[in-house]
């Protein structure tokens, strides 16, 4: 076995260095990266100096209004990203032990399973480790997957699609995402029987905006059917204006069915007796394959996959994504 000792550790790697990249990267200058990490700037091109002479390469390209990372410095932002990720992942569940509670972990989802299969797993969490804290966001898949990459989260509930980078992705489907169209109770299209999209082509929707899959499968349904488009559009993504709109007029909303249903029911919508052929792509659950899950992250992940059995009928079916 090979006693040569590691690179970064013949080289002592400074932390400074890493957060030095990183702050560079965010704020495209060095001098604002300096301020950041509240230290001079020459100390800041020092330390950047000592490591592209370690390292034998140039970082970044010094241009005129900032500088940008080349190959070489995307490539060491990247891991630094992870590197710092994980000793504050470190530091996060000594200070958890410390306080008496049992870890930490950073849980990303889309908002239908943020409805359903979430809030029985964390039921289960609590009940089985009661000091485990677990911080929920919901976004879109896009902004989730970006997190994950960055450290910022350990698991998330969301989508792949096919333009993006599914490299050191561990993929598990858990189910399909249908949609369905919801109104205000008492609408008077709730009383059409046999609806069809004809009678709803001229009719004012909200959508989601323009570029979502959801809005490009949206209209693709229509034309499909050898309709236009609805052309009286509102476009949001968020829900809370939806449902408060629908409630005070006679727009018809195209949200995910299991959205649509919470929100039925407590009476703030009604769904329309029409079948919507613009399903979404699976979900499932979503982790690096580069990146060890803490013990607290572990307990998450079995309570998620224990609720989807009941949610989905979720079975297990373990592939990489890349």
């Amino acid at each position: 076995m090979s006693t040569t000792s590691p690179w970064f550790i013949r080289a002592r790697l400074k932390t400074r260095q890493l957060m030095l990249l990183t702050a560079i990267c965010d704020e495209g200058n060095i001098h604002r990266a300096a301020e950041v990490l509240n230290m001079s700037q020459p100390a800041a091109s020092k330390l950047l100096k000592d490591l592209e002479d370690m390292l034998g390469v140039t970082l970044f390209e010094r241009q005129p209004r900032g500088m940008r990372p080349n190959w070489y410095g995307e490539t060491m932002i990247r891991h630094a990203r992870i590197a710092l990720s994980s000793l504050r992942e470190a530091g996060q569940e000594v200070e958890a032990l410390k306080t008496g509670l049992s870890g930490h972990v950073s849980l990303g989802a889309i908002t239908g399973p943020a409805l359903s299969l979430i809030p029985q797993a964390i039921m289960i969490v609590a009940r089985e480790s009661p000091r485990l804290r677990v911080e929920l966001h919901v976004e879109s898949s896009n902004v989730l997957i970006e997190q994950l990459a960055q450290g910022k989260l350990d698991i998330m509930i969301g989508r792949l699609f096919e333009r993006q980078d599914k490299t050191g992705l561990r993929y598990e489907r858990l189910a399909e995402e249908p949609v369905a169209a919801v109104v205000r109770p008492g609408h008077p299209l709730l009383n059409v029987a046999g609806l069809t999209l004809e009678q709803v082509e001229k009719k004012p929707w909200i959508v989601p905006p323009a570029g979502s899959v959801l809005r490009h499968r949206f209209d693709l349904m229509f034309r499909e059917a050898g309709l236009a488009p609805p052309t009286q559009l509102i476009e949001t993504a968020s829900l809370l204006f939806v449902t408060k709109m629908l409630q005070q007029t006679d727009f018809i909303a195209v949200v995910p069915t299991e959205v649509a249903r919470y929100y039925a029911t407590y009476g703030m919508v009604a769904l329309l007796p029409m079948p919507l052929s613009c399903t979404m792509d699976a979900f499932g659950i979503i982790t690096r394959t580069d990146w060890l899950l803490s013990p607290a992250a572990n307990v998450l992940l079995r309570a998620l996959k224990t609720s989807a059995v009941s949610s989905y009928g979720y079975a297990p079916e373990l592939k990489n994504a890349s």
